[in-house]
């Protein structure tokens, strides 16, 4: 007998995904720390539904454009911002410049879900990147601004070129989190060294 699954299981992406609408209702304020080409922006606005509150923001104009396209490919539209303080709670989806480590200071309430793909924009510079440094504070900001019982999917590329040592430091980060404050798992490609992994926090 054959059997198909609805979920290709080496997609971490979809397991974040997957993972994080278990939490999320409609009307809940969402949060993308990477924007890129949209496609977590776009999954994001689907688990909220009309009435939910999606955040996106991106260091690169590149990728806010390409989302605002996907989004008004899928009869969505948005609203773009530079940053600059907290933005009003409202229903929708708002896109950000700004790197992703001075998220927390936009963000009009607790987030039930929070993700990020991080490394480079697919189909931009790879040289533009994320980095340890910002994206570390973007985890402990964010952390902090989780709601109780919210979850934070972050996936990890560490092939490329400074990939390895963002993976590690988000590693240890996630690894010395409190138990008694979050729950962490990690999915990972066991046969596969470089692939991408995913790991989801649980804030208790």
């Amino acid at each position: 007998m054959s059997r198909k699954a609805d979920l290709n299981l080496a997609n971490v992406i979809h397991w974040g995904h997957r993972l994080l609408s278990e939490v999320v209702t409609e009307g809940d304020l969402l949060v993308d720390l990477t924007a890129g080409n949209g496609h977590d922006t776009l999954a994001l606005s689907r688990m909220g539904g009309l009435s939910g509150q999606v955040v996106a923001c991106d260091i690169q104009r590149q990728a806010l454009d390409a989302t605002e396209a996907r989004l008004a490919d899928a009869g969505l539209s948005c609203r773009r911002h530079l940053g600059g303080g907290a933005l009003p709670a409202q229903a929708g989806i708002d896109l950000v410049q700004i790197d992703h480590a001075e998220i927390a200071a936009l963000l009009p309430g607790a987030p039930a879900a929070i993700i990020a793909n991080l490394g480079y924009l697919p189909g931009g510079d790879q040289n533009l990147i994320t980095r340890p440094e910002t994206t570390l504070r973007a985890l402990s900001s964010c952390c902090a601004a989780l709601t109780s019982g919210g979850r934070m999917a972050i996936v990890v590329y560490p092939a490329h070129a400074g990939g390895d040592k963002e993976a590690a430091e988000v590693s240890r980060f996630f690894s010395e989190l409190d138990p008694q404050s979050f729950q962490v798992v990690q999915i990972r490609i066991c046969n596969r060294s470089q692939a991408p992994f995913l790991i989801m926090t649980e804030k208790r």
